[in-house]
């Protein structure tokens, strides 16, 4: 099957905020996570749904279906892959690489991406800590992490996995030492969202404004362990 870079596009974006999600995508959603028009979301919508890779129901929002999820996983495997190739093997910032995968992971071969996870001995994650899908391109399973602003002070966490779309909140989250599998101990939480943490290596500390620490999933030690 034939599809665009757009339609692939979709996919992708449907399949992760699903990841998020135990309710049906609205278009609104979509279109904020796309930087589209709801109109824009509702045609294309209808494009995936009459290839079958979407189910749609009315005012409630779609889901993928198996088809839509293999493509999504598939697209999603590139991406991952290819974030941990530009950072291993070609020095790449863990800040620069998401937009760079974003433009070639529609236009690799299956030969290309076995040899590049074949370069790389095959990872479970990228450098963001977020999960590879096997070749089989059944969905992995995602870390019990959760975002850092459900934990309190006094709190020790280690860092699973951060998201990888903003790269201002990268490299701010690299600057100050706070990357996957790196211990952290929150300080404080302020009443308006902001978290205080400090790496256990180190007696800096950090202030994740709210939007930032929205983007860093973490899990107690004895959880990422078990």
């Amino acid at each position: 099957m034939m599809l665009s870079d757009v339609m692939e596009d979709y996919l992708k974006t449907i399949y992760r905020l699903q990841q998020d999600s135990d309710n049906r995508i609205k278009t609104s959603e979509i279109a904020e996570e796309l930087a589209v028009t709801s109109p824009t979301v509702t045609s294309m919508l209808e494009k995936l749904e009459e290839r079958g890779l979407v189910d749609r129901e009315k005012y409630r929002g779609v889901t993928l279906t198996d088809e839509g999820e293999t493509v999504a996983l598939e697209v999603v495997r590139h991406h991952r892959l290819l974030e941990s190739y530009l950072t291993e093997h070609l020095d790449y910032d863990w800040s620069e690489v998401h937009e760079e995968a974003d433009r070639l992971e529609h236009h690799i071969s299956e030969d290309f991406e076995e040899r590049v996870a074949a370069a790389l001995d095959d990872p479970d994650v990228d450098p963001h800590g977020s999960p590879i899908p096997g070749a089989d391109l059944e969905p992995p399973e995602r870390s019990a992490g959760e975002s850092i602003t459900q934990f309190s002070e006094g709190d020790v966490v280690l860092v699973e996995e951060v998201a990888d779309h903003d790269p201002d909140v990268l490299s701010y989250l690299a600057d100050h030492g706070v990357e996957p599998d790196v211990e952290l101990e929150i300080v404080e939480v302020a009443p308006f969202g902001m978290v205080t943490a400090r790496p256990t290596s180190t007696d800096d500390t950090v202030s994740l404004p709210e939007g930032v620490a929205h983007h860093v999933r973490v899990a107690r030690p004895a959880e990422a362990e078990s």
